[in-house]
């Protein structure tokens, strides 16, 4: 067949399937297998077919415009607004205006014919929004990966959630911190899923209990409030608070100054004596246990909790434990965050924070789903973006 040009009408025949699957699979859109876009892939590569960018513009009559789907709670972030600013400023370089989709309107069929592709930005499972745009007919990128049932998008630009949170757990440790505790987002998305997974990896690497409070994904300064204080007035050895969602590290810095808390350093008295409280409260706990068990007939004289014994927790890592009520005045609190931005550079002291440069992930977010619409890029291409560690006062360092 090279004597003229390759059809998608050839590449269907030579891989035993419909037109328009061939031109679903090779645009990364519409309901198409793995296997099935990965066949009609190969085949066209074998047979040489090259798109035909203006024609297949024509056909689709190119509306000059990309959707932007952000999470609900999107407004009241500052994470969200300057990755839209940057998404913006990226698609107008390629001559693209962007439209703001309604975050909570489902995707219907009419949305291939206002757009020419979409962005789709922590894509959640339970967005009942996010399958029909991932479904809609025209290219998609997502800021994060979708770990939903529905169809995959087009494209991808992640970023290592995973390596971020270990970065800020590490930091705080080698402040001097023996016992962290995370204020964890609630939900199913990618990076509330590895948030919450890093802390019980890291801990069992690390040999540490890393406390965790499920908060709401976009928790506010108030609720992240209550959460530090009911975390520090369960367990007062924690000596270290990371705190995930974006603009809720304020809300720390109060609980931690009502209850006496210094956030700052952490003195080598300090760690030690929180270590043997902790131990202590873990040995106590453990006694009072066994004394139950004994009473109850649940242990069997071995130290194991047999049928009879009910486990409450109160060891070092369990929030519920019991103990002294509140830390000692003045005590030592290192404070950081999963999310940098103007709530903890302009707090006081200003807060150690993972810099996920939103504006700089708007633009590569756009910037992969121009490549894909231009035919500059594969419509299956993942892109990593990346991150920095700002440390700060909140944690004993200078900001």
């Amino acid at each position: 067949m090279t004597s003229r040009t390759v059809t998608l009408l050839d590449v269907a025949r030579a891989a035993g399937v419909s037109k328009s699957t061939v031109s679903d699979a090779l645009q990364g859109s519409g309901r198409v297998a793995e296997a099935t876009r990965d066949r009609v892939r190969a085949v066209a590569e074998e047979l040489g077919y090259r798109p035909n960018s203006a024609a297949r513009r024509l056909r689709r009559a190119s509306t000059g415009a990309v959707g932007l789907h952000l999470p609900a709670t999107a407004t009241r972030l500052d994470y969200y607004m300057n990755l839209a600013f940057g998404a913006v400023e990226r698609a107008q370089e390629d001559g693209l205006d962007m439209v703001l989709l309604a975050p909570s309107g489902a995707a219907d069929g009419r949305i291939a014919s206002r757009v020419d592709g979409l962005l789709v930005i922590d894509p959640e499972p339970g967005d009942s929004a996010v399958p029909g745009l991932l479904d809609a007919g025209v290219p998609v990128v997502t800021g994060e990966r979708y770990l939903g049932p529905a169809t995959g998008p087009s494209g991808a630009v992640v970023c290592d959630n995973a390596a971020s949170l270990t970065a800020l757990l590490d930091h705080v440790t080698e402040r001097g911190a023996r016992r962290p505790a995370l204020l964890a987002p609630s939900g199913s998305s990618a990076w509330a899923t590895a948030l919450r997974a890093t802390a019980g990896s890291w801990g069992r690497a690390h040999g540490v209990a890393v406390t965790l409070r499920t908060v709401p994904f976009a928790a506010t300064p108030a609720e992240a409030e209550a959460a530090t204080r009911a975390l520090l007035a369960a367990d007062p050895a924690v000596d270290a608070v990371i705190c995930a969602p974006d603009g809720s590290a304020p809300g720390v810095l109060r609980a931690a100054a009502t209850l006496g808390r210094k956030v700052g350093a952490i003195s080598a008295s300090e760690a030690s004596s929180a270590h043997e409280a902790s131990e202590a409260r873990g040995t106590s706990s453990a006694s009072k246990e066994s004394s139950r068990n004994d009473r109850s007939g649940g242990n069997d004289g071995t130290g194991r909790t047999g049928e009879g014994g009910r486990s409450e927790g109160g060891g070092p890592g369990s929030p519920g434990g019991t103990g002294a009520a509140t830390g000692p005045a003045g005590a030592g609190l290192l404070v950081a965050s999963c999310v940098d931005g103007t709530a903890t550079r302009g707090a006081e002291p200003p807060v150690t924070a993972v810099d996920l440069h939103p504006t700089a992930y708007g633009r590569a977010c756009a910037e992969l789903l121009c490549d894909i619409l231009a035919d500059r890029a594969a419509p299956d291409t993942v892109r990593r973006h990346s991150w920095s560690l700002e440390t700060r006062a909140s944690t004993g360092s200078p900001g």
